[in-house]
């Protein structure tokens, strides 16, 4: 196992980074193909072979106990990681939150063999079920974990929650054991939809392909699969996201009404797409005081 930063008696880990898998990586051949990690404007990673969990703990004197694991997006062509993974594991650290950033595969991968649909949500629903097996030695609560993604990470946090009992890989030890249902969901401008009209084009080519069945793309919009049993979730984006139509959103806030799942929405007039923890932009650089909020007042 990769290890950065270390594990001590009596001290909270800062940094570490464990492999998803232990054993044989499913739905996967080996293949000379290489990781790329691009750091120009922030660290995008793309066609990722070994996929990861990156752990960020807060000190054991301020820990809530609560934990949100965090699914960058990137369109399921790369992983905006430090943007939209590290900088908001580290800020959720700052209110005592653990925030644990999936490093997932992605459906283009020329290493994969067949159902590439499926490989983001395997390493999700891995990734869900080993950290609830760390929560004792990461002063974590078992029932206090939760997912959270943005754009096309939106969207596999929305189909964790929606398909965390689908049987998409085989048992590979203890942890998988162990529900990879979230306890609650933070959808920050998801894709949801696979609806030709609503989606993010770009997301359902890359997961679906150009032209996938009918019942392919009702499998892969979360909005058609919510059930009471669907975690409580958080909806947040901008009316004039020129990526992923704001009816995203608004196509889950309905669906979870409807089966009467507790739901919080907000909806901002401008930001566009992308934005992160938006710290620069006097409207929005607060929304994570809204999330914040949210998570203390969870039942």
């Amino acid at each position: 196992m990769i290890f950065l930063g270390l594990f001590t008696m009596g001290l909270s880990a800062q940094k570490a980074i464990i492999p998803l898998w232990p054993n044989e990586i499913p739905n996967q051949k080996p293949s000379d193909e290489k990781e790329k990690v691009e750091t120009e404007r922030f660290i995008w990673i793309s066609n990722v072979q070994e996929p990861t969990i990156e752990v960020y703990l807060p000190s054991k004197s301020n820990a809530t106990g609560q934990a949100v694991v965090i699914f960058p997006g990137g369109g399921y062509y790369g992983l905006a990681y430090d943007w939209e993974g590290i900088d908001m594991a580290k800020a959720l650290n700052s209110r005592g939150v653990a925030g644990i950033v999936v490093k997932y595969r992605l459906p283009l991968s020329k290493s994969i063999v067949k159902d590439k649909e499926v490989v983001p949500l395997q390493d999700a629903q891995r990734a869900m079920r080993l950290v609830r097996s760390k929560a004792s030695e990461w002063n974590i609560k078992e029932d206090k974990i939760g997912i959270m993604g943005f754009s096309a990470g939106g969207h596999l946090a929305s189909t964790l929650g929606t398909h965390y009992n689908d049987k998409v890989y085989e048992r590979q030890d203890d942890a998988d054991d162990l529900s990879a249902r979230p306890d609650f969901m933070a959808l920050i401008y998801p894709v949801i939809t696979m609806e030709k009209s609503t989606t993010h084009t770009g997301s359902r080519g890359a997961l679906l392909g150009d032209n996938p069945s009918d019942e392919m793309s009702d499998r892969f919009s979360a909005n058609k699969n919510v059930t009471q049993d669907t975690p409580p979730t958080f909806l947040l984006h901008a009316q004039d996201d020129g990526g992923v139509p704001v009816e995203n959103s608004i196509l889950m806030f309905s669906a979870l009404k409807k089966a009467d799942v507790p739901v919080t929405m907000h909806i901002y007039p401008k930001g566009g797409h992308g934005f992160s923890l938006a710290l620069q932009d006097k409207r929005l650089k607060n929304w994570i005081t809204l999330l914040y909020d949210w998570i203390d007042n969870l039942e």
